[in-house]
């Protein structure tokens, strides 16, 4: 496992590589997820991501789920020391707002932030988590509000780092400067949608938000922001022929890129999935993948793409596909 430090030099340490939690203890089952959790750990992993909302959106489900999962794991194994956690505030289902989502969405307002920390702390059986991220963007709260008790709950203790989703780098740009006006903790990483393949022009649909060049350039100039890729493998789509591209990146673009994909991981000996992990953790903003898997199997795939050296020529191929 390789490691490095999350928001500059300020910490933690996590591995290179993200366990994402979203599908346990829906559709993936407890034993199936400390399976893959232990085998995370067993590799070095130290770094495991989940929010207060996953997965409510699974029928029977409540959001509960993850959060609920991964506190018993951390209990179980003794590894709440050992382990990274970060968990995510503003896009739960608040019924009080609503009955549909995501206007109801219990968002970024102070007393939301408060009743989402002390669910999350509630469900991990913690005091304290290391990452908290404001998960999707809130217009209808004044940002100073979100920043200002975002930042009392670092200086509390109950939150280690600060980290932001699915939100515009202009508005991540702004809140990080709120914060260090006022000399307050402040936003260290941001988590978006990140992949080889390129999404067709056009504004982001719903709330998922992609990494785009602007916030590439942001990142490559601020060495205290850490940028983490979320779908990175789309579900399985570089590999799996039952598994078709999402719409946004379905288009003529894709052709070439995906090409060349296939080239480098046939000349890596590798297979796509880790070619397209190793190209994201190389890049000149070296990006933390959060990988989604449901075995272990699919865990041991993608822990591989830590081995995959991509040649400069390998990369400056990838990259003008």
């Amino acid at each position: 496992m390789h490691y490095r430090t999350l928001g500059g030099d300020q910490g933690p340490l996590v591995s290179a590589v993200c366990l994402g939690a979203l599908p346990f203890g829906t559709t993936v089952d407890e034993p199936t997820a400390f399976a893959i959790l232990d085998r995370f750990a067993e590799a070095g992993g130290t770094f495991v991501d989940t929010a207060n909302n996953y997965a409510f959106w699974v029928p029977g489900a409540t959001g509960d789920e993850s959060e609920l999962l991964l506190g018993r794991w951390l209990r179980s194994r003794r590894a709440a020391g050992r382990t990274v956690v970060a968990t995510k505030v503003g896009a739960r289902p608040d019924r009080a707002r609503g009955p549909r989502w995501p206007g109801n969405a219990e968002g970024l307002g102070g007393p939301a932030i408060h009743a989402g920390i002390d669910g999350s702390l509630r469900r991990l059986g913690t005091d304290r988590v290391d990452v908290y991220y404001a998960h999707v963007e809130d217009r209808g709260v004044p940002l100073e509000e979100t920043v200002q008790t975002l930042a009392g709950l670092v200086r509390g203790g109950r939150v280690g780092a600060l980290g932001v989703s699915n939100h515009p780098t202009w508005r991540l740009a702004e809140a990080r400067h709120l914060a260090a006006g006022r000399g307050l903790p402040g936003f260290r990483a941001v988590q978006q949608r990140h992949t080889y393949l390129r999404p067709r022009h056009g504004p982001p649909c719903g709330l998922q938000r992609e990494t785009d060049d602007e916030l590439l350039d942001y990142a490559a100039a601020h060495p205290d922001l850490t940028l983490l890729g979320y779908s990175t493998l789309m579900d399985g789509a570089y590999t799996r022929e039952d598994k078709p591209l999402p719409e946004r990146y379905d288009h003529p673009g894709s052709v070439a890129r995906l090409r060349v994909l296939a080239e480098v991981a046939a000349e890596c000996g590798a297979t796509r999935n880790q070619v397209v992990l190793s190209w994201l953790m190389g890049g000149p903003v070296p990006v933390i993948p959060v990988i989604g898997v449901s075995s272990v199997g699919q865990l041991d795939e993608c822990l591989a793409a830590l081995d995959v050296d991509l040649d400069p020529y390998q990369r400056a191929r990838l990259d003008t596909a």
